[in-house]
Parts: C-alpha cells; sequence; structure tokens
C-alpha cells in the first residue's frame, strides 16, 4: 500500500453497549446502581479487613488487595459506559487512551492474585503446622508485589506493540471499551499473525494460571476428603468461595481471548460479565459464605454503629 495515499487515523469511536435509546434509557439507571454496588461492596471489604484485627491474616490481606483490584476494574470500563449511554458516540485518541492498557493490567494482576489465594489455601490446608512460617506478612507483601509486577509486564508488553501500529482506514471499534483485539483488526496491515499474537499474549496466562487454580484446587480437595469432618466442612466452604470466583472471572476471559465466538453481542456480554458482574458478586460470595467476616460485620456495627442511647 502506498504510503502516500494514506490517511493517519488517530482519533476513534467507541459504538457502546448497545445503540438502541430505549435500551440505553434502561440500561443507564440499572448499570450506574450495579456501580454503586461494586463501590460500596469492596470498599466495605477493605475497611472492615484493615480495621478488624481478628481479620489480620494472610487469608484475609490478600481479599482485601482482590477487592482492591476488582474496584479498579470496574472503574475502568463501567463509568466510561455509563456515560456513553447519554451520548451519542464517543471519540477519543488512541495515543493517549488508557482504559484498554489499564483493564489488562487490573484483569491480569487479578488473575495472578487468584493464583497467590490458592497457594495460600493449599498451604492452609495441607501445610497447617508451617502455615504461620510460610505465609507471613512479608511473604504476602512480595506475592502481591510480584502480581503487580506481572500484569505490568502483561500490560506493558501489548502497549509497546500496538502503539506502533499504522491507521489509516475504519475507526469504529463495536465495544465499550477499546479492547486491544479490536483495536488491532483496524491496523492498516494484515493483522491475522499479530491477532493471534495478542491473543497468545494474553490467552496463553489465561490458560496458565487456570489450569494451575484447577490443580491446586483438585489437589486440596483431595487432602481435604482425608481430614477431620469438622476441618474439611470449613476448607470445602472456603474452597467453594474460590472455585466460584475463579470459574466467575476465567470462564468469560477465555471464551473471549483463548476461544473467541466471533460474535460480537456475545463478546460485549463477556465483557461485561468478567468486567462488572465479577467485581459484583466477588464482595457478596466472599461475605455470604464466610463465617469470620459476617462475625467482623457484627463487631463492626456494635463498635462503630452504637445506638444513641448507648453513647
Amino acid at each position: 500500500m502506498d504510503a502516500g495515499n494514506l490517511s493517519i487515523v488517530s482519533e476513534f469511536v467507541l459504538l457502546g453497549l448497545c445503540q438502541s435509546w430505549t435500551m440505553q434509557v434502561f440500561l443507564l439507571p440499572m448499570f450506574f446502581m450495579l456501580y454503586l454496588i461494586i463501590l460500596l461492596g469492596n470498599i466495605a471489604i477493605i475497611i472492615l479487613i484493615i480495621t478488624d484485627p481478628h481479620l489480620h491474616s494472610p487469608m484475609y490481606f490478600l481479599l482485601a488487595n482482590l477487592s482492591f483490584v476488582d474496584m479498579w476494574l470496574s472503574s475502568v470500563t463501567t463509568p466510561k459506559m455509563i456515560t456513553d449511554f447519554v451520548r451519542e458516540q464517543d471519540y477519543f485518541l488512541w495515543r493517549l487512551h488508557v482504559p484498554g492498557p489499564l483493564c489488562a493490567f487490573f484483569g491480569g494482576g487479578e488473575m495472578v492474585l487468584l493464583v497467590v489465594m490458592a497457594y495460600d489455601r493449599y498451604v492452609a490446608i495441607c501445610k497447617p503446622l508451617h502455615y504461620s512460617t510460610i505465609m507471613n506478612l512479608q511473604k504476602c507483601i512480595g506475592l502481591v508485589a510480584t502480581s503487580w509486577t506481572i500484569a505490568f509486564v502483561h500490560a506493558l508488553s501489548q502497549m509497546v506493540v500496538i502503539v506502533q501500529l499504522p491507521f489509516c482506514g475504519p475507526r469504529e471499534i463495536d465495544s465499550f471499551f477499546c479492547d486491544i483485539p479490536l483495536v488491532i483488526k483496524l491496523a492498516c496491515i494484515d493483522s491475522y499473525n499479530l491477532g493471534i499474537l495478542m491473543n497468545a499474549d494474553s490467552g496463553v496466562p489465561v490458560m496458565t494460571c487456570f489450569i494451575v487454580l484447577l490443580i491446586s484446587y483438585t489437589y486440596i480437595l483431595l487432602t481435604v476428603g482425608q481430614s477431620s469432618k469438622a476441618g474439611t466442612s470449613r476448607a470445602l466452604s472456603t474452597c467453594t468461595a474460590h472455585i466460584t470466583v475463579v470459574l466467575l472471572f476465567f470462564g468469560p476471559c477465555i471464551f473471549i481471548y483463548v476461544w473467541p465466538l466471533s460474535l460480537t453481542w456475545v463478546d460485549k456480554f463477556l465483557a461485561v460479565f468478567y468486567s462488572v458482574i465479577t467485581p459484583l458478586l466477588n464482595p457478596a460470595i466472599y461475605t455470604l459464605r464466610n463465617k469470620e467476616i459476617k462475625i467482623a460485620i457484627k463487631r463492626f456495627r456494635s463498635y462503630y454503629v452504637r445506638p444513641k442511647g448507648n453513647i
């Protein structure tokens, strides 16, 4: 293609979640309320874990970090989607646009963090006598820092490639955020091999983390089956909550980056699921299935929300 005939495109258009005005009016208040619940739910878990000394343990330290990541993962995409409901089109400068890389950053961080949480449960259940030695505060901070580092390298590796791509043709992205595989398709080059490379860059970490998690929880459940009945019940409750979160997060990611269905409406639904629904359900899953969290909530209410007559 003659470079002199190219019209360089730097501004792109996000088509949003849907183009129907009636549907937008219906979805606007719903997603606004969901986003508020996500913020309040995850912030509540973080505050509860920080303020309650009984929850100052590795498992809840990691849970607070998961809530922090969930909150920001949703904040990268959901406010943008909400504002798109009240305007016809959303224009953005790709070179200066950050939600796409940030989504890869927080998504990658959550994947590795879920593996770290599985490792924590493995040590607690399979090596209980050595748990306090292995999972000390320094080790937890190091593991969390590792998850952030891997996420940063993952996001940076994608940015380094796509920021140099030439754009000269179509500029419409049929999504509510600039997902990197969709942006690559607009480049003025044969993007087939590059698309495979980018999918592999996301798909390999997704499948690696997912397989490691499956192996870890399978081994944990087998170990639990040989323990006492009381310990088995508690361990199963904790592991079931973690496995539920893993399936909710990795399921959509696998169909988007590993086994894409090439159906726009399906991709949008899955993107909404892991960026909105999963951060929404995580606080409920860990709160409703965790006895210590329930007790901590009661302590918090009795200490900080006292009746006026007791003051």
